[in-house]
């Protein structure tokens, strides 16, 4: 039976430092980092934790910038640079790569995901 955690369902079976990662903003890094501060070991499960674990990670990622949060704030900083007419925002308006990519081949990711999403957001 899978754990709630914050409205994020972690499998039981999953390794801790693993199911950490299915929350939108962390990655391996900042999960490895959780479970040291906690003294829960690598081949530890989700299964295996105590309610007092789950209770105490649980403080610590509502401390984080991590899930609904930290979209909004991506979202935002998007449209900042796309309200003040930077490079960065014209290049996201017209879904083209933002970090100096290059367009005559490989961009379809770029294509794909800049300014798709955000068409519901114009200014």
């Amino acid at each position: 039976m899978p754990v709630l955690l914050l409205g994020v369902s972690l499998p039981d079976k999953k390794l801790v430092r693993i199911a950490l990662t299915y929350f939108y903003g962390i990655g391996h890094k900042t999960a490895q980092k959780l479970c040291s501060k906690f003294s829960i070991h690598d081949t530890c499960k989700i299964s295996d934790l105590t309610e007092s674990q789950l209770n105490a990670i649980s403080l610590e990622l509502n401390n984080m910038t991590i899930e609904s949060d930290l979209r909004r704030q991506v979202r935002n900083n998007i449209l900042h640079h796309r309200a003040i007419g930077n490079y960065k925002g014209k290049r996201h308006a017209m879904g083209y790569p933002v970090r100096g990519q290059r367009t005559s081949t490989n961009a379809k990711t770029a294509r794909k995901l800049n300014g798709k999403w955000l068409k519901s957001f114009t200014t």
